[in-house]
């Protein structure tokens, strides 16, 4: 932007005077505080005793984020591959660009791993990445769409710790990283800009190297949105978009040409390198479409939701549970501001497109699956990309369409001043050259009133934040998990398992059961390799599935945990154990607390033809030989 003719942050006024940048500098640094302790409040239950706390909700994935940040840890400090890791799934490894990584998160945080464990750098990220998406949202409201830093605060907030967002944070906190999307949101509206074409495209370029190492699928989804927005601006704006066609498309084509250059080996890696797959399970999530009734739905994780309600519309996932202020106070902005406000006009198509898109292969409501088909009805499961996406998380573009909206809202209510006040219109990229958002001369300032119209203001601004209010996150539940064995956290494991063999933890760790030992591997930071695991990989079609295909002894653990009892044995099941060891190149067969301990116990004494060595607190069997 030029400096001389860009309107000061927050205000009409264009003197960038001492004392009101420092009233500026006081509001943002108040926002952002605001945001820091949210994060932290969030998080409460995890360090209540962050050691041994995982998510209730979902406790395996949490595990597996502890396991990448110790991956990263792991990786920088013996200087190998992180594209790959042979810790987990061993001896065949694991892709780490076919799943969910984090690498750009996960390196830059070793240093914290290598100090205070997985387990902290997991709280401290993500809190800390619910604060920064909505640090980067405000910023991007304030600098550009609206002058009202408190419009901007209430939209920050919304699309930080969104219902959608938090309900990820249970787990999932790839898709809590959100803080480079706003940024690249800004970046592709900016394009436009004549004479700037390089210098944004290579910013795009880098923004988008660095998210495709964050999270893929949101990388995506943003992609989308910003998609649909410049063909909406062009069908509204053709005159304008046609003059800014050829610096647009300069600067993605630089865009394009740098995330290509960045990160064309790792995208290569992850769908051509070892361990990688096709799909994921015949497209098994193909079906998972939001319920019409969840957009009115509280979500359980704030102060009006209601747990109860997941065993009738939330089976799936929590991507769209607005509340019904929410929903009606939006609407009620759309109709207010379509005429006026070519911004609103294109948030609204973005919010009802993509919450369209969200419904998936079949109509659901209050919980019941109808017979009406819905958009994934005509998409094929088995469609490239399409196939390993869920139709559910659509709804997050609707989540970030309403949350500018709501800033949006509160920037007109504002509008409406005393007698013989107008406020100027919201900023936009466009105030220094046209691209695809709102335009001046379509958010004109509402005229003055006379006074006449005092009402508005107290009544806009009650609706708005008592909209929001019910949405306010309670902390994430948390579960106490036990830490592992003191064999395996002291190191008297490292007697019993050279280099070049595995430590087999019983039960084996998979998606479904081996939580606890999971974490063996990943609370030590990958000292030794484990077979198996919870990762994506290929199957024995080379179709992605969870896992890996399971071994003879492994489903025969499985079935012994589930059933709690020992089955009888036979030589064949023997020989297979054996088989299934070697293969695993294992050094050592290890057995802690379990509750199916005594069960497990007896199962691999049968199976591996002797008893077990009491060392320390674990049960141990020696099979090198």
């Amino acid at each position: 932007m030029n400096a001389k003719t860009r309107s000061a942050p927050g205000g009409p006024d264009t003197t960038d005077s001492p004392r009101r940048l420092r009233r500026l500098n006081r509001a943002d640094t108040l926002a952002i505080g605001a945001y820091v302790l949210l994060g932290v409040f969030v998080c409460l239950n995890y360090w209540v005793d962050v050691q041994q706390r995982v998510s209730s909700h979902l406790p395996t994935d949490h595990s597996w984020f502890e396991w990448l940040f110790s991956h990263g840890a792991y990786s920088l400090r013996n200087l190998e591959n992180p594209l790959f890791s042979s810790r987990q799934n061993a001896p065949d490894g694991v892709n780490m660009m076919a799943n969910t990584s984090m690498l750009g998160v996960t390196l830059p945080l070793a240093p914290v791993t290598w100090l205070f464990g997985p387990q902290v750098t997991y709280a401290l990220y993500l809190g800390g990445a619910l604060a920064a998406t909505a640090g980067t949202s405000y910023w991007m409201l304030s600098r550009y769409l609206v002058r009202s830093r408190m419009g901007a605060f209430i939209g920050g907030a919304f699309l930080g710790f969104a219902p959608g967002v938090v309900h990820h944070a249970n787990g999932q906190p790839n898709f809590v990283s959100n803080f480079l999307l706003p940024l690249i949101f800004v970046r592709v509206l900016r394009l436009g800009e004549p004479g700037r074409w390089r210098r944004n495209g290579i910013v795009l370029g880098l923004l988008v190297a660095y998210q495709v190492f964050i999270n893929e699928e949101m990388l995506l989804l943003t992609a989308l949105a910003c998609l649909v927005v410049v063909v909406a601006y062009a069908v509204q704006r053709p005159t304008a978009a046609r003059a800014q066609a050829g610096t647009f498309l300069a600067g993605l084509g630089t865009g394009g040409a740098l995330t290509l250059l960045l990160t064309g080996y790792a995208i290569w890696f992850q769908f051509n390198g070892p361990q990688s797959s096709r799909g994921l399970q015949d497209g098994v999530f193909h079906s998972w479409g939001e319920d019409l009734a969840a957009f009115v739905t509280f979500p359980r994780d704030t102060l009006a939701g209601d747990p109860a309600v997941e065993q009738t519309i939330g089976l799936t996932e929590q991507n769209s549970w607005f509340g019904w202020p929410v929903v009606v106070v939006s609407v009620l902005a759309l109709v207010l501001l379509w005429r006026r406000s070519l911004t609103a006009r294109i948030l609204g198509i973005v919010a009802v497109l993509f919450a369209f898109l969200s419904l998936g292969p079949r109509l659901r409501v209050g919980g019941t699956v109808t017979e009406i088909p819905g958009p994934w009805e005509y998409i094929p499961s088995s469609m490239p990309l399409v196939e390993m996406m869920m139709p559910t998380r659509l709804a997050l573009v609707t989540t970030g369409a309403l949350g500018v909206l709501l800033a949006l809202a509160w920037e007109a209510v504002s509008r409406h001043g005393g007698p013989g006040t107008a406020v100027p219109a919201p900023r936009t990229p466009q105030d220094d050259s046209p691209g695809p958002g709102a335009e001046k001369a379509d958010d004109e300032p509402a005229p003055a009133d006379g006074g006449r119209r005092r009402w508005v203001r107290p009544v806009g601004f009650a609706a708005i934040a008592l909209a929001v209010l019910p949405l306010f996150p309670r902390p994430l539940p948390a579960e106490h998990v036990d830490l592992p064995p003191r064999f395996i956290m002291s190191g008297a494991w490292e007697e019993y398992v050279p280099d070049g063999r595995t430590l087999v933890p019983v039960p084996i760790p998979s998606n479904v059961h081996g939580l606890t030992t999971l974490r063996w591997s990943a609370l030590t930071q990958h000292e030794f390799p484990i077979p198996a695991g919870y990762f994506i990989g290929p199957g024995l079609e080379n179709e992605g599935m969870f896992g890996a295909p399971n071994r003879p002894t492994s489903t025969l653990i499985y079935a012994t945990m589930d059933s709690g009892e020992v089955p009888e044995l036979t030589d064949e099941n023997r020989r297979q154990a054996a088989e299934d060891l070697r293969y695993w190149k294992a050094s050592v067969v290890v057995l802690g607390e379990h509750p199916r301990e005594a069960v497990l116990r007896d199962l691999m004494a049968g199976l591996l033809g002797a008893p077990p060595q009491r060392v320390d607190d674990v049960w141990l069997w020696e099979v090198s030989d």
